[in-house]
């Protein structure tokens, strides 16, 4: 077993000592015994389905991934399926993964594997984060499960890991300490190529499992005889980040408008902004606006308010359900009449869409929660 490690200084060269390079022959050896062999991208470790389950984890969990993995291996079982698929068929099958500039590079990305690399996608690290949303770690992690290049992934997972057994108190939210803990996440690395497979898959496996941020299971970890953070109880200290989150409070307004022939106004959302590229309802800032906006005559009826966490935000979208009747004739009457509810409305680019149609394009999971509250309308 390796000797005990003393504490990583930030400012130290960034050379693991020789006794640490235990760490990947120890992680190989967990892995293979008490890893997760269960998920199903780890039933092919081609590039296609080790590339689409990396880009669908970011910041999102393997429970929610598993079932979005299988729809769309199942839709587009290569890339070049994926690569001549409209993107609005892509942005439908990922509505309600979030994060959806995924979904659009997810598509840019397979047209440039199918048009630049004939449809295999490369192996050096160099030329995989050239394309459209993989990034090093995504590329690192393509590269060596796929590849067995020695390239060290370092997502949130593996910081956590290296900093707690590493004992490195540098404030990762500065990118020079990011640098420095990348760098000794490389040297840990193993001697040859041929385990990078296992190693990778293992450094995920013991910081989604074992190491986890708050209900740490020591116990079990392999590598807790020479962990830092485990001897000076600072497991929970560690890895230190000295700027979080800051959270805003928003409030928004959605018209929900539904014409007598079951259909709902909705419109594709510019490429700016929270879920852009998606379709959604037409959005005001406050109620009174939403409401000045519409004929005397409309009824109007709040839905149920919507709570929706972004990394950043807490949405509270207030969605307003109104029916149109006889909408076609009447709506091409104010439009012709220039009635200021319709300039209100701003219904350029707005379009009456029935739920089939709602079906085959991408909409965030507020929108699909809404459409799902109107058989009070129908």
């Amino acid at each position: 077993m390796p000797k005990a490690i003393k504490r990583i200084d930030p400012s130290s060269t960034p050379v693991v000592a020789l006794e640490q390079r235990g760490f990947a022959k120890t992680l190989v050896k967990w892995q293979r015994a008490h890893g997760r062999h269960d998920l199903p991208w780890q039933k092919n470790l081609h590039p296609y389905p080790v590339w689409l389950s990396e880009v669908m984890l970011q910041q999102t969990q393997v429970s929610t991934v598993r079932a979005y993995f299988t729809k769309f291996m199942d839709r587009f079982p290569t890339v070049q399926d994926l690569a001549q698929a409209h993107e609005d068929e892509v942005m439908s099958l990922w509505s309600g993964l979030g994060y959806y500039s995924r979904g659009r590079n997810l598509h840019a990305c397979a047209k440039r594997v199918v048009q630049d690399f004939n449809g295999a996608f490369p192996s050096e690290l160099k030329d995989l984060i050239g394309l459209p949303g993989i990034g090093p770690s995504t590329g690192a992690a393509i590269a060596s499960i796929c590849f067995k290049k020695k390239e060290a992934i370092m997502d949130g997972n593996v910081a956590r890991v290296l900093s707690r057994y590493l004992g490195y108190g540098g404030d990762l939210s500065q990118s020079a300490h990011q640098r420095m803990l990348h760098a000794f996440a490389k040297a840990l690395l193993p001697r040859g190529g041929s385990d990078m497979p296992v190693y990778t898959q293992g450094i995920m496996d013991l910081g989604a499992t074992v190491c986890t941020p708050k209900r740490v299971l020591c116990e079990r970890c392999p590598v807790r005889s020479t962990c830092v953070a485990f001897a000076q109880h600072k497991v929970l200290e560690l890895p230190f980040k000295s700027k979080k989150i800051k959270r805003t409070q928003k409030s928004i307004y959605w018209l929900i408008a539904m014409n007598d022939q079951a259909q709902v106004l909705g419109a594709k959302r510019g490429l700016e902004g929270i879920w852009a590229g998606m379709h959604a309802f037409p959005e005001f800032e406050s109620e009174t606006t939403l409401r000045q906006a519409l004929p005397r005559d409309v009824v109007v009826r709040p839905l149920s308010v919507i709570k929706h966490e972004l990394t950043h935000q807490s949405l509270s979208i207030h969605g307003f359900a109104c029916l149109f009747k006889e909408q076609g004739a009447r709506l091409r009457a104010q439009k012709k009449a220039q009635k200021p509810w319709d300039s209100a409305l701003n219904l350029a680019g707005f379009e009456w869409m029935d739920m089939a149609h709602w079906a085959r394009v991408g909409r965030p999971k507020p929108v699909a929660d809404f459409l799902d509250q109107l058989d009070w309308l129908a």
